[in-house]
């Protein structure tokens, strides 16, 4: 079982969350109803994106990439399949 890229995005502010999981469903689900630290504040959230990898190691190392450009034009690209990793 591979581990997945997730981006959610809320549907209350124009905020985006990333984060890897073995299952990002079950993730979002967390973040609209248990999670108590950012996510908690722009609830609910949706998923628009998610990109599969063969281990939880590629998936972390993807994830601090996209964290590292503090860019909400460039998550939004990667959404929109305008720009690919």
């Amino acid at each position: 079982m591979g581990y997945w890229l997730y981006i959610l995005k809320s549907k209350s502010a124009d905020k985006y969350y990333i984060g890897i999981s073995q299952n990002p469903e079950r993730r979002v689900c967390y973040h609209n109803t248990l999670e108590k630290g950012f996510t908690s504040r722009y609830r609910p959230w949706q998923i628009v994106f998610t990109k599969e990898y063969d281990d939880k190691i590629q998936a972390a190392a993807v994830e601090k990439k996209i964290k590292s450009w503090k860019s909400k034009k460039m998550i939004e690209r990667l959404v929109r399949r305008e720009y690919f990793l």
